[in-house]
């Protein structure tokens, strides 16, 4: 095999394909080509980078020159000035750190130098779809020791317990226990399951996806490391229907595995066998429950189970079943081939390791992030993300998705782990993390997620299936100015209600968003209901928009682009708007050339 002397790293993960940078990846091969030089230099397709907001990004190395906004005309240019001359194209370069100044690593940009990346490891390095390349940066060393020294399941187990490593799929429960109860729990036929649950169904929420289209593998063979660690021999990865990459990817994977006798019969010659199969999911935010997802596998509705008994002990097929979200399975290989003691050094007390953030909403830097456990909010909006844009101030950050709560400015250094998430009324959740700014209306956000719970919600408990109607009703009475002061007590109570006695997590974390911004960010909802007014000017039933008479040139603009015909006026003479006819779409105000139109 002949080496090259450059390699161009181009992201194929959804974000940048969308933006076409699979025809880059095909102009990249044809400009080669065309320019001799398809001999010296090599185009790798590789997963997210993290960068989204940058997208389609391009990485040449051996210089480590990042390209970003990359389009298909730009890479004739990148092949002659670059491959060929070896010139780095500045105009292209990521600012991010960078400047137009010499070539700044991504490790240095201000987007990476706070991050500690372990779950992402392998994704922008390597392409996904290569187990020679996931190979070739320490794949499959974990599991190759565990087998051929036959290191006793009980000591795999202890090891994941000496990391401290706790689950990331939301309510962080410790992932060595969840081991040691599987391994422990009798089944009739002897029979257990290792299961991944890649449901990931949150709003803003595209970590898991992004580990699975960048680094399949890595799952894979820790889920393999697990079924070893507990008996089990059958797999199974629960991932949305919605990740076509990602669905590719894990099936070229699984089958590469098994060609290389990495799954199934006799893996490394140690008498273990292993194999796994995909399941897909419809869609439905209740699957990522674990006990509806092992329900859904099996064919049946995907609704929640009483427990206990718990999936350790009846699961999948009523056998044990160790469950696992796709980030857990991530630190897996990470822990084994650096030392429990390594990733236990990461983090807190009581939250080690790091956590991956799909850091969106109004920020300056979206992307897919990972941080210590520890790392406070602030570094993570301000330092990593960029800050909030247009000059606006940072108001709330939502973590957690619908089951988690909103964090308001005046806690912004609050560090980001279990525990004092759990503190303020938030929660990890599986790793969205939006940002909110002035703009936004608290009561709305509240309803928004309401809405989302109440149209995912299963409908087999009454408190989440009539709970959450009846709230989101309270929300939308106070959000359309009918709210009255008894309101916000009802709320309260039903909240407190539906988180005691709802049959799943989605249902006993559905209030959470509600009761954090009641607690938080009152004095809004005391606005909606005493004053009928929205702070953030966000709620229709509550604003108007408005003519200054002295700043109106009667240019006619507005009342051209008004769909309904509210706005009338002569031509040089001041505009009013008739309110019973606007709709409040704010199309006045786009149009208005003179800043006459204000929304009150």
């Amino acid at each position: 095999m002949s080496l090259v002397r450059s390699h161009i790293l181009v992201c194929t993960g959804t974000g940048c394909s969308s933006s076409e940078s699979p025809k880059i990846i095909e102009e990249f091969e044809k400009q080669l080509a065309a320019q001799g030089m398809d001999k010296e230099a090599k185009v790798v397709r590789t997963g997210c980078f993290g960068l989204c907001a940058l997208g389609p990004i391009v990485t040449v190395y051996p210089e480590g020159a990042c390209y970003t906004h990359v389009t298909v005309e730009d890479v004739e240019e990148i092949v002659s000035e670059h491959i060929v001359k070896g010139r780095i194209v500045q105009r292209l370069l990521n600012k991010n750190g960078g400047g137009e100044g010499p070539v700044t690593s991504l490790a240095e940009t201000n987007f990476y130098k706070h991050q500690f990346r372990i779950a992402l490891r392998n994704c922008g390095v390597i392409n996904p779809e290569s187990i020679d390349e996931y190979i070739g940066v320490g794949g499959y060393e974990a599991l190759g020791r565990i087998l051929t020294e036959q290191i006793p399941p009980q000591q795999v187990i202890d090891t994941v317990k000496a990391s401290g490593l706790r689950g990331r799929g939301g309510a962080g429960f410790p992932t060595g226990t969840k081991w040691q109860f599987t391994a422990d729990a009798v089944s009739p036929d002897g029979v257990k399951y290792v299961c991944c649950n890649a449901d990931e169904g949150d709003p803003g929420a595209f970590m898991d996806r992004s580990v699975l289209e960048g680094d399949p593998l890595s799952v894979i063979e820790a889920m393999t490391i697990a079924g070893y660690a507990v008996g089990a021999h059958q797999g199974y990865i629960y991932v949305r229907a919605e990740y076509p990459i990602a669905v590719k990817r894990l099936e070229t994977a699984i089958a590469q595995a098994k060609e290389y006798g990495l799954l199934g019969e006799n893996i490394f010659e140690s008498g273990f066998d292993f194999d796994l199969e995909l399941r897909l999911g419809a869609g439905a935010f209740v699957c990522g429950e674990e006990t509806a997802l092992m329900r859904s596998i099996e064919g049946h509705r995907g609704e929640p189970k009483t427990r206990p008994p718990f999936p350790a002990v009846k699961g999948l097929f009523d056998r044990p079943t160790l469950l696992n979200n796709v980030e857990t399975y991530a630190n897996i290989t990470w822990i084994f081939n650096n030392g429990p003691e390594k990733f236990a050094a990461i983090g807190t007390e009581k939250s080690k390791g790091t956590k991956v953030f799909a850091l969106g909403g109004k920020i300056t830097n979206t992307g897919l992030v990972e941080i210590p456990m520890g790392t406070t909010l602030r570094t993570v909006v301000e330092d990593i993300g960029g800050g909030v844009p247009g000059g606006k101030k940072f108001k709330a950050a939502q973590t957690g998705g619908p089951s988690g709560g909103c964090i308001p400015a005046a806690l912004i250094d609050t560090p980001i782990d279990y525990e004092s998430l759990g503190a303020i009324g938030s929660m990890m959740g599986s790793g969205g993390l939006i940002v909110m700014d002035e703009d936004n209306c608290m009561v709305d956000i509240a309803k928004f997620f309401l809405e989302f719970i109440v149209d995912e919600s299963c409908g087999k408990c009454s408190p989440c299936r009539i709970g959450t109607k009846r709230l989101l009703g309270l929300l939308t009475k106070i959000t359309e100015g009918n709210g009255e002061p008894e309101d916000l007590d009802t709320i309260e109570e039903l909240c407190n209600h539906i988180k005691q006695s709802a049959l799943c997590g989605l249902g006993q974390t559905a209030p959470n968003p509600v009761l954090s911004t009641l607690k938080h960010f009152r004095e809004e909802y005391e606005a909606h209901v005493y004053e009928k007014r929205c702070p953030a000017g966000v709620c229709k039933a509550l604003i108007q928009y408005v003519v200054d008479p002295t700043k109106c040139k009667g240019c006619t603009r507005c009342a051209q682009g008004c769909p309904t015909g509210a706005i009338s006026g002569a031509v040089r003479a001041p505009h009013i708007i008739n309110q019973s006819k606007c709709i409040k779409c704010g199309a006045c105000m786009d149009h208005c050339r003179f800043d006459a139109i204000s929304k009150q």
